[in-house]
């Protein structure tokens, strides 16, 4: 009971003390644990710069004693609750390798992962982050996947290959769009799209991907030398029964019975 209340009015002190001048000087010191007890106040109070730059010297000190670990994980949560998530997710991974069994290695597997799914950015820019956030959800999921934050992780991967996706399918448009400009787009649009659609095969976007392999196949066909017609109307009529079994209420029925009304009539004439 002594030993609690002895850390209970450390910790009030300390806190006392990150509101005053003593930061420049703990910075300085060489008591260490006195630094580390600190640098969780730090953290406690939501100073998070404070606390990194604290955990960052204690981690690098503790190496190798048990506060080692704890350092570790604490310097990447500060850098994670300050929205520095590039740096938290690289000092998580640090963690979790150099401590494959520790008691914080769930959190840092999830955090790790989650941090790279905020820092995702827009479609039309690089996709790297997106790509390591899936990779780190991922093992999370198979590592622990009776977690409670599983639901989270699951929602953010799919969120983050949707994303993905709608890139797949912005470049598959505008391929589309290109049509047979220097050579034939709608071939690069079909494959773009179909890798996009094997790929991803529970997006949102699926049906939007389809609807444009069977607009693609449907321009290619019209748009070809006589001899290749027939041959290209029989895709295009193949992709629309493919695409209305798998969305037989699509809101562009009217539009696909339109392709293949020409392709039909077309191949047997």
């Amino acid at each position: 009971m002594k030993n609690i209340c002895k850390y209970i009015m450390l910790v009030v002190a300390i806190a006392g003390l990150t509101s005053c001048g003593e930061y420049q000087r703990v910075l300085k010191s060489n008591d260490f644990n006195y630094k580390f007890e600190y640098a969780k106040a730090a953290f406690a109070q939501k100073k998070y710069v404070q606390a990194a730059t604290l955990f960052k010297d204690c981690s690098t000190v503790f190496k190798g004693t048990d506060k080692a670990e704890e350092s570790l994980y604490l310097l990447a949560m500060s850098h994670y609750e300050n929205k520095d998530y590039i740096s938290s997710g690289a000092y998580f991974k640090s963690y979790y390798t150099r401590y494959p069994k520790g008691k914080f290695v769930e959190s840092a597997r999830f955090y790790c992962g989650y941090g790279y799914y905020i820092e995702s950015p827009d479609p039309q820019l690089d996709q790297t982050t997106t790509i390591q956030g899936i990779e780190e959800l991922q093992a999370f999921l198979d590592l622990f996947p009776r977690s409670d934050k599983v639901p989270m992780a699951q929602a953010a991967i799919f969120e983050l290959q949707d994303k993905l996706t709608l890139k797949q399918l912005q470049n598959a448009q505008l391929y589309y769009n290109l049509g047979n400009y220097l050579g034939n787009n709608y071939q690069s649009c079909i494959i773009v799209a179909q890798n996009a659609v094997r790929d991803y095969p529970y997006s949102k976007y699926k049906e939007d991907l389809e609807l444009l392999i069977l607009k693609a196949r449907f321009q290619e066909a019209d748009q070809s030398i006589d001899e290749r017609k027939v041959e290209r109307f029989r895709e295009v009529i193949d992709e629309y029964y493919s695409f209305i079994n798998n969305y037989p209420d699509t809101p562009n029925r009217d539009e696909v019975d339109n392709i293949y009304s020409i392709a039909r009539k077309y191949v047997h004439d």
